[in-house]
């Protein structure tokens, strides 16, 4: 299992947002890639363990909106690896806003 995992929530539509783009980063360096599933996750991103420091997830929520309207073309979410334990790292979308937190 990836230590890094993430999904997202389309929370205008009140489902998972399927079809969006991932990039795990750290600092320059791409890690991993991935795109989320029918159930809005992304199982496997990167290795099964990274080295502690900052890494970011990167969105392409402008390729998942299409033609509707939006204000994020991306989003970046920016955190920090401490130790060996998993990171699950959400994304609760809508065309203007969203928010993220630790999950489990």
């Amino acid at each position: 299992m990836s230590q890094v995992t993430t999904h997202v929530l389309d929370s205008a539509l009140g489902s998972p947002a399927a079809g969006v783009d991932v990039v795990l980063h750290n600092g320059s360096e791409t890690i991993a890639t991935g795109t989320t599933n029918a159930d809005g996750r992304v199982p496997e991103l990167g290795p099964e363990l990274l080295s502690p420091g900052s890494y970011s997830l990167t969105f392409d929520t402008a390729g998942y909106f299409g033609d509707t309207p939006h204000f994020y073309p991306s989003v970046t979410i920016a955190f920090t690896i401490g130790d060996e334990s998993h990171y699950h790292v959400p994304l609760l979308l809508s065309p203007f806003g969203y928010s993220t937190y630790r999950g489990s």
